[in-house]
């Protein structure tokens, strides 16, 4: 019989604390990778951020390419911590990835997907 003590419970989950001790001062000094992130706004909303592209592309042709591509808006974001962040409307985790690789921006194995 197996007894409580013998069980290991596990400790509560973080899913951003593999992108936060990384990306700290990504602005900065750049890890490589590339995030693309989902958050969820106020009811069916939501809102997905490219963070951690190199400082020498150029944030608004590529979200101008992003916008056209898949009809939504967007905007470049200016952040303290992260630098320059993208902001695109909708979920568009896989079509940003997709995009970034075709386009020849990143390579795929350097870009991080994350959200629920």
């Amino acid at each position: 019989m197996l007894e409580l003590s013998d069980t290991e419970i596990p400790a509560s989950f973080d899913p951003f604390a593999e992108a936060n001790v990384e990306d700290s001062g990504v602005g900065s000094k750049g890890s490589g990778y590339v995030h693309v992130r989902v958050q969820q706004r106020n009811g069916r909303k939501s809102l997905t951020t490219v963070q951690g592209l190199k400082k020498e592309f150029n944030y608004n042709k590529i979200l101008k390419d992003l916008k056209k591509e898949f009809c939504c808006n967007g905007v470049v974001v200016q952040d303290p911590e992260l630098g320059q962040v993208i902001q695109l409307q909708g979920d568009q985790r896989k079509n940003v990835s997709n995009f970034l690789v075709q386009a020849g921006i990143v390579k795929k194995d350097l870009i991080k997907i994350h959200g629920f």
